[in-house]
């Protein structure tokens, strides 16, 4: 059974930085080929595609308006992915998930996965 685990959360001033966590066990990144992404949902509104990788090539994909902003990157040894935030604006606070799914290329639309964490509460204060 694929299980994901979001960590890093926490509230941080506006302008400062976060790094998540997303650890996944019941695969294994150096021998299954999977598409592991991030996701943000804030209140009222609907879930947002952030960025995704592959555990095969670390082939990237970005929303287009999280690009310059948020970097993804995957450690295979450590069968994690991360999400580097930095600048973070108050319209950031969202809670945070991680998905993933069998493949190796990376798009990052939320109806394709069908693993996901708990989530980890993100708040930017202004």
């Amino acid at each position: 059974e694929v299980q994901l685990v979001e960590s890093g959360g926490g509230l941080v001033q506006a302008g400062g930085s976060l790094r998540l966590s997303c650890a996944a066990s019941g695969i294994t990144f150096d021998e299954d080929d999977y598409i592991i992404g991030w996701f943000r949902q804030a209140p009222g509104k609907e879930r947002e595609a952030i960025s995704c990788i592959s555990s095969y090539d670390r082939d990237t994909d970005y929303a287009d308006s999280m690009k310059g902003r948020f970097t993804i990157s995957i450690d295979n040894a450590k069968n994690t992915v991360y999400l580097q935030m930095n600048s973070l604006k108050p319209e950031a606070t969202a809670v945070y998930y991680c998905a993933a799914d069998q493949g190796t290329i990376p798009i990052v639309i939320p109806g394709m996965y069908n693993y996901w964490g708990q989530g980890t509460q993100v708040t930017v204060s202004s």
